[in-house]
């Protein structure tokens, strides 16, 4: 951790957050779809639910979705096509004890409610497996086609995030511009625990206080490490300094694992291509910057996916294992 600074625990939520997300260690996870479809925009989804499952039985700790609702061509990436609250009720139903992410949700292109009661409904089938990324969104192709502003999406976010937190309570009582609710309605299902874990990703279009305080988390993007420190410990810092507890840190990486164990990095797109001593020499600097969780990225792999999941999970997880926490 940066300045030696050692974290007790982190507060306790579902299942999913609990085993994936521990003090002064990193968990690893992978990113849908688990396919190697390069610069192919739209990925074919051949053995995605095989693969899921085999992601399971080998020990990782998260898969995580995508929320893309369009395909943008000069964006260069359509997600795992299928929408990400369907997919989890699919994924709940065919996995045991790998937690189900979505990074990101686009919270100002959805109303709370649907958001709300999808995620809850995730949960519940699940067994309180959901982490639940939030995000702004970044495609500003996407709002004209659902009615929407990009400019003013922060604002629709910061509320979006208020609503969706108060479904979480009995009968609430509260209005702001996505609706009004008078204490004579109720919301269910409601999730596994008090609520389920939200974790907030970038800037969001917020300031890093609020960020602070209102996530379970802060999901961020590859850099290098010594900027990854600064930035993780000014979040928890943040946190501190407004009464909040220590809260998880994780970031995606792409990777490319070629055959020779000691191969050298080379750059791919946000990541890169090496040997699994690099990869582990380079999760253990994470892990050291205070890093949570990695989800990583198999699109630009040159490998058979499975072959690879299977390497992954003997030479790499077994340094970094998923650790199961009670409810």
């Amino acid at each position: 951790m940066p300045d030696g600074n050692v974290i007790a625990e982190f507060p306790k939520l579902n299942r999913g957050y609990n085993s994936v997300f521990r003090p002064d260690a990193l968990s690893i996870g992978l990113v849908a779809p688990l396919e190697a479809h390069h610069h192919n925009a739209v990925p074919d989804m051949s053995r995605h639910t095989e693969r899921a499952q085999l992601a399971d039985k080998l020990g990782f700790a998260a898969l995580w979705l995508r929320d893309v609702p369009f395909n943008v061509p000069n964006f260069g990436d359509a997600g795992q096509i299928y929408d990400p609250f369907v997919y989890l009720g699919l994924l709940a139903g065919l996995t045991k004890e790998i937690a189900l992410g979505v990074a990101s949700i686009v919270l100002p292109l959805r109303h709370p409610a649907h958001v709300a009661k999808a995620a809850a409904s995730a949960d519940q089938l699940s067994g309180g497996r959901l982490l639940l990324g939030v995000a702004s969104g970044d495609r500003p192709e996407e709002y004209p086609a659902l009615g929407m502003t990009y400019s003013d999406r922060g604002a629709r976010f910061r509320e979006s995030l208020e609503y969706i937190r108060k479904m979480a309570t009995e009968y609430p009582d509260f209005s702001n511009n996505h609706g009004e609710l008078n204490g004579r309605l109720d919301m269910l299902p409601k999730p596994v625990a008090s609520h389920f874990p939200i974790l907030i990703t970038g800037g969001s279009q917020q300031t890093k206080d609020w960020i602070s305080a209102h996530g379970d988390g802060w999901m961020t993007y590859p850099r290098d490490a010594k900027a990854q420190a600064q930035l993780v410990e000014n979040y928890r810092a943040q946190s501190s300094a407004i009464g909040k507890p220590p809260k998880p840190v994780m970031q995606s990486l792409y990777i490319d694992l070629v055959a020779d164990t000691s191969a050298d990095p080379s750059p791919i797109h946000l990541g890169f291509r090496s040997g699994t001593k690099f990869l582990k020499s380079y999760l253990r600097d994470l892990q050291d910057c205070g890093i949570n969780h990695v989800a990583l990225n198999l699109r630009f792999n040159g490998g058979d996916v499975e072959d690879t999941m299977k390497r992954l999970a003997d030479e790499v997880l077994t340094e970094f294992p998923t650790q199961g926490t009670p409810q």
